[in-house]
């Protein structure tokens, strides 16, 4: 199995530098991949501030490489969530964090973040928020 960066999920992803972009193809159909949680993390920083990609664009391109039969995805239920949640309006990182966080037995998450508050509901998170 072969861990891949940020920088190979991107080329993969937005095809716009042809010979890594090939390279990448190459290494995803031909090998078991992992992708860690943080990937993708850094991955949508990257497609939303240096690409422009649309919420929508970057859920389904997440939903479309987490669902190749030979890419492993660490905690794939996460993930699927936490893109759920994206899709319904939640920052990525957040929806990202409450899921971990339920997901590890977490029973509060605190947050000074308000919109956080406001939009934990999204992912339908049995976490209690609470502003400190």
């Amino acid at each position: 199995m072969i861990a891949v960066d940020t920088n190979v999920l991107v080329r993969f992803i937005v095809a716009d530098h042809p010979e890594q972009f090939d390279r990448a193809v190459a290494l995803i159909r031909d090998h078991q991949i992992f992708i860690g949680l943080t990937v993708f993390l850094e991955t949508e920083w990257v497609l939303r501030s240096a690409y422009g990609a649309t919420r929508e664009e970057i859920a389904s391109a997440f939903s479309g490489v987490a669902g190749l039969p030979n890419v492993s995805v660490e905690a794939p239920e996460v993930l699927r969530e936490a893109i759920a949640g994206y899709r319904e309006g939640m920052d990525f990182a957040d929806a990202l964090h409450l899921v971990a966080a339920r997901e590890a037995g977490a029973t509060a998450f605190s947050t000074f973040d308000k919109e956080l508050l406001k939009r934990s509901e999204a992912i339908g998170s049995p976490v209690r928020l609470m502003g400190i």
